[in-house]
C-alpha cells in the first residue's frame, strides 16, 4: 500500500488537534474524581465540567446551563427528538426532512410507534429542503421540527434561520438541528440559527469520540432518555465524562479560531482535488455542488460501482466511504440520495470524500491521480 495514506474520510471522524489530549491526560489518574460526589477529588472534576460547560456554550452563543453534555451526537439527536415530543406526559407530533440522519429519523419513527404525529419532508435534488413545504407539514399537533445544519453524506446545507423562523410562524414549535457535521466550518450561533435544541459531537471538528453536547435552550422541558441520577440537570443520567468534556472544549476552541482557516485551505484542497479528478475522468458527476460545506465532496463514478471502488481505493491507500459512516455496513440504498432523486444504480455509483483540519494541498493532487488509477484500474467492460 502506497505511504502514506491519504485519509479523506474526516466526516466520519477526524484526529485529535494538538493539545487535545495534553489537556485530557491529567483526568485519566490524577482528576479522576466522580464530578458528582462531595470531597475534594469530586469538587475539582466538578470544577473542570463546569469550565469545559462554559467553553462550549461560549462557542455556540449558548448559556452555560442550557449545555447538556452526552456520549456524541446520537444520544444528542435522540434526547432533542423524544425528549422534546414527549416532556411532560404530552405527545406531540414530528416534522423532519428526509435527508436527516439516522440517529433523527429512527428516533421520530420510535416516537411516531407511541402515537405522535409524524411528517417527513422531502429535499430537492441537491438535497436542499424548502422552507415553505416544512412549514406546510407543521400541524397543531406538531411539538418539534427537527432539521440538520448540513447532511453528512452529501455536505448539502440547510437554510435553518429559515425555516425555524417559517415553522414558529406555523406554530407553537421547537426547532432543533443536527449540527454535528457543520460545527467544523459553518459559524453556529444558537441565537443567529433561532433554534431551541442543537446537536454537536466532539469527534467532528477534532475532539475526542464518546462525548458530544445538546444545546436546550432555557425553559424548554425535555424528558430524559436515560433515567437514573438525575445528572445534567435531570436531562441525562449517568456519571459525566469529565475527561471527554475537557477534550470537547479544548477543540473547539481550537475550530472556531481556525474556522477561517479551515474554509479557505479545505476548500481549495477540495477544488483542486475535484479538478484534478475530473480532468483526469471527465464522466464524474460532482453532488450537491452549490450549496454543501467546504469539507465534503460527494461524486458519483458512472458505471463504476462503489464497492469495487472503495476496494481498489483501500489498496490505493486512500480512505474513502460510500456513506454515512454509520450506515457503511448496510445493504440497502442510501436514504439521502434517494431522497435527492437517485436511482438505487446511481446512489451505488457514489463515494464521499471529506477533508479535514489536518488535509494539506499536496494531498488534494495525490489523492486525485489515485482515484483515477483506481478508476482506471477497474475492467469493467468485459
Amino acid at each position: 500500500m502506497p505511504d502514506p495514506v491519504i485519509y479523506l474520510d474526516h466526516a466520519a471522524t477526524t484526529p485529535m488537534r494538538p493539545g487535545v489530549w495534553e489537556a485530557m491526560a491529567p483526568f485519566a489518574a490524577q482528576t479522576f474524581g466522580n464530578a458528582s460526589g462531595g470531597h475534594g477529588a469530586a469538587r475539582r472534576a466538578k470544577e473542570a465540567l463546569e469550565d469545559a460547560r462554559e467553553r462550549v456554550a461560549a462557542a455556540i452563543g449558548a448559556r452555560p446551563l442550557e449545555v447538556v453534555f452526552t456520549a456524541g451526537g446520537t444520544e444528542a439527536d435522540n434526547l432533542a427528538v423524544k425528549g422534546a415530543v414527549l416532556a411532560g406526559g404530552e405527545r406531540r407530533g414530528v416534522v423532519t426532512t428526509a435527508i436527516e440522519h439516522a440517529a433523527v429519523l429512527d428516533s421520530a419513527r420510535f416516537v411516531a410507534t407511541l402515537g405522535c404525529p409524524l411528517a417527513v419532508v422531502g429535499v430537492d435534488r441537491a438535497g436542499v429542503a424548502d422552507p415553505a413545504e416544512v412549514a406546510d407539514a407543521v400541524s397543531a399537533e406538531t411539538g418539534l421540527v427537527s432539521v440538520m445544519a448540513a447532511n453528512n453524506e452529501v455536505g448539502a446545507r440547510q437554510p435553518v434561520r429559515k425555516i425555524a423562523d417559517e415553522a414558529k410562524a406555523a406554530g407553537a414549535v421547537l426547532v432543533h438541528t443536527d449540527a454535528v457535521q457543520a460545527v467544523v466550518s459553518e459559524p453556529l450561533d444558537v441565537e443567529d440559527l433561532g433554534v431551541d435544541l442543537m446537536s454537536i459531537a466532539a469527534h467532528k471538528f477534532g475532539g475526542p469520540k464518546g462525548v458530544g453536547a445538546l444545546y436546550v435552550r432555557r425553559g424548554v422541558r425535555l424528558e430524559p432518555v436515560m433515567h437514573g441520577g438525575g445528572h445534567e440537570l435531570g436531562r441525562r443520567s449517568g456519571t459525566q465524562n469529565v475527561m471527554g468534556a475537557v477534550g470537547m472544549a479544548v477543540a473547539m476552541e481550537v475550530a472556531v479560531t481556525d474556522r477561517d482557516r479551515f474554509r479557505r485551505d479545505v476548500a481549495e484542497a477540495r477544488d483542486r482535488f475535484e479538478a484534478g479528478l475530473s480532468g483526469a475522468t471527465p464522466e464524474i458527476v460532482v453532488n450537491a455542488a452549490q450549496e454543501r460545506l467546504v469539507q465534503h465532496s460527494h461524486i458519483r463514478f458512472p458505471g463504476v460501482p462503489n464497492d469495487l471502488l472503495l476496494i481498489a481505493l483501500d489498496r490505493a491507500g486512500v480512505a474513502a466511504s460510500a456513506a454515512s459512516a454509520c450506515q457503511s455496513g448496510a445493504a440497502t440504498t442510501s436514504h439521502v440520495l434517494s431522497a435527492m432523486g437517485m436511482s438505487d444504480a446511481q446512489a451505488g455509483e457514489c463515494l464521499r470524500f471529506s477533508f479535514g483540519w489536518s488535509s494539506i494541498l499536496a494531498e488534494a493532487d495525490e489523492a486525485a491521480g489515485r482515484v483515477a488509477s483506481a478508476v482506471a484500474s477497474l475492467d469493467l467492460t468485459s
